[in-house]
């Protein structure tokens, strides 16, 4: 389905998956530290401009790593430090990064699909209204965790994969159809 992106003002808030929208993906396996972490092209530039039109950016990222023991939450927490070092050096913004390192999505009320991050940004950041935000992620399961609460959702990638609003090829081109006030455009 594509829908017309909404208009955007700085009442909204952009939640952000980190691996595969932020940042290359490792296949088969996790970013474990900084000097693994590849910022997408046009990622540091779209969060400049997305710092500008949105009232909030909230990274959620599911990180089954660091629950496997690959990774220490120290080593992760590292790697998000830089992260918001580097927005920050890039005159953007993020309010907050959550993360749910739980390995299986059994009984977890947090790893998405489940609303669990949603709803801890919410509690630091009551002012967040859900219908009022843009979930932009490059899986099934993002789409449905923005679905479950109320989100529009945008899905970033290649790939068609059900259930998203609109789709787009990266954030970079999320940030240049917002620029641009083209909310019909839905081409990957």
């Amino acid at each position: 389905m594509n829908r017309p992106l909404p208009h955007i003002d700085k009442t909204w808030t952009l939640f952000l998956d980190r691996d595969g929208v932020l940042n290359r993906k490792i296949d088969d396996d996790y970013v474990r530290n900084w000097s693994q972490f590849e910022w997408l092209p046009g990622v540091l530039d779209a969060l400049t401009y997305f710092t500008e039109r949105f009232g909030r950016i909230i990274i959620v990222t599911n990180q089954r790593g660091v629950g496997r023991g690959l990774m220490t939450a120290e080593d992760l927490n590292l790697i998000h430090q830089n992260l918001l070092e580097d927005v920050s050096r890039h005159q953007g913004s993020i309010s907050g990064v959550y993360y749910c390192a739980d390995v299986s999505d059994e009984g977890s009320t947090h790893r998405k699909p489940q609303p669990g991050m949603a709803y801890d940004a919410q509690r630091d950041f009551p002012e967040i209204d859900f219908s009022k935000s843009i979930i932009a992620g490059d899986s099934s399961s993002d789409m449905a965790f923005g679905k479950s609460v109320g989100m529009f959702t945008v899905l970033i990638g290649k790939h068609h994969k059900p259930h998203a609003d609109i789709l787009f090829p990266s954030l970079q081109a999320l940030a240049e159809a917002l620029r641009e006030e083209r909310p019909d455009l839905t081409s990957i």
